[in-house]
């Protein structure tokens, strides 16, 4: 592997011009307006993990078309909030996992949120939640669902979920709405664009190497999956490169990026061949608030691993006023 996109200077000033809709406020306005017509309807059951230093709670909430979604909420044991709250979106066919799975916010201090990916959860990380427009959960193929209309589209559903996801994580009595700071990897960054453009409040917004961006040249650049799903499904289905790229233009990271605000932290890897860095980039330039982007030369779609995740812990710290809390200081070690 090697690095294989543009140098890292033309990388750093790299803003193409984007496909944007002309209705693409409109649509998501209207998407969310419909979601929200169904009551959010949050629930949390205690679960029992087996940890003491952490509480968990089962969560299921009222998603687009009011189909239930499941997630994971956990807080420190002995917390009483309101905590900072940091909501988490999931990599390519991963599901919210097992319970005793998410430590490390709560461990930080934090209220923690994992939302659950309907109709994922057939990889690394098992999940609960069917799409009932599409399948339970299954193993890979998302990427074309409902592809030849913006508004039948997979991502459509994922993404209002997503805003959903931290409206229900802000009612639990623990979070405090006023801290609130959205992340994830790969999917999970591409979602948590989405996010940081569909909900204005924000405190924060960490994106670690971002799928779901810059479609019309990830789609030539690479053929890894899960890019490589959609060139298959235009191989097969001749002629319909345009209307696929009409609809996958109302779900690009690089526009919502583009109506981010809260401040942001943004990771690459320079081999990533499954999010070339250069769409990684296009959204990080376009990022219409304050920003950091942590660059791993050598690295490929693993990016900055449990690097990116400490230097998230001590930016999240300083972000939120948590500063203090922390058993060394910022940028120090134990």
């Amino acid at each position: 592997m090697a690095q294989f996109d543009l140098p890292v200077d033309q990388l750093r000033d790299y803003r193409p011009q984007i496909a944007e809709p002309e209705d693409f406020d409109a649509f998501w306005a209207a998407t969310l307006a419909e979601t929200r017509a169904y009551d959010l309807d949050a629930v949390f059951e205690p679960v029992c993990t087996g940890l003491t230093g952490v509480r968990t709670w089962d969560v299921t909430f009222a998603g687009f078309g009011g189909h239930p979604i499941k997630g994971w909420f956990t807080a420190p044991a002995d917390a009483a909030g309101p905590l900072p709250l940091v909501v988490q979106y999931q990599g390519y066919n991963s599901g919210r996992s097992l319970p005793h799975t998410w430590g490390l916010w709560p461990l930080a201090g934090c209220a923690h949120f994992i939302m659950d990916t309907r109709g994922q959860g057939g990889g690394a990380h098992v999940g609960d939640t069917p799409d009932p427009v599409g399948s339970g959960p299954s193993h890979a193929g998302f990427m074309t669902r409902g592809i030849e209309e913006p508004g039948t589209y997979y991502y459509r559903r994922v993404f209002a979920d997503a805003v959903r996801a931290v409206e229900a994580a802000r009612s639990h009595p623990l979070a405090d709405p006023a801290r609130t700071v959205v992340l994830g990897g790969s999917q999970g960054g591409g979602i948590a664009l989405a996010a940081g453009g569909l909900v204005p409040d924000l405190s924060g917004v960490a994106v670690d190497v971002p799928f779901l961006c810059h479609f019309e040249r990830s789609l030539v650049l690479t053929d890894s999956r899960p890019y490589g799903e959609i060139s298959a499904y235009l191989s097969a289905h001749r002629g319909k490169e345009q209307r696929a790229l009409r609809t996958l233009s109302y779900v690009d990271g690089v526009t919502f990026a583009a109506r981010g605000r809260a401040p942001a932290l943004f990771s690459v890897g320079l081999m990533d061949t499954v999010c070339p860095p250069s769409t990684v980039f296009a959204a990080y330039n376009a990022y219409g608030g304050d920003k950091f982007i942590e660059v791993y030369p050598f690295n490929g779609h693993e990016g900055g691993g449990v690097f990116q995740q400490a230097a998230q812990l001590h930016w999240v710290a300083e972000l939120l006023g948590e500063r203090e809390r922390m058993p060394c200081p910022v940028g120090g070690t134990p």
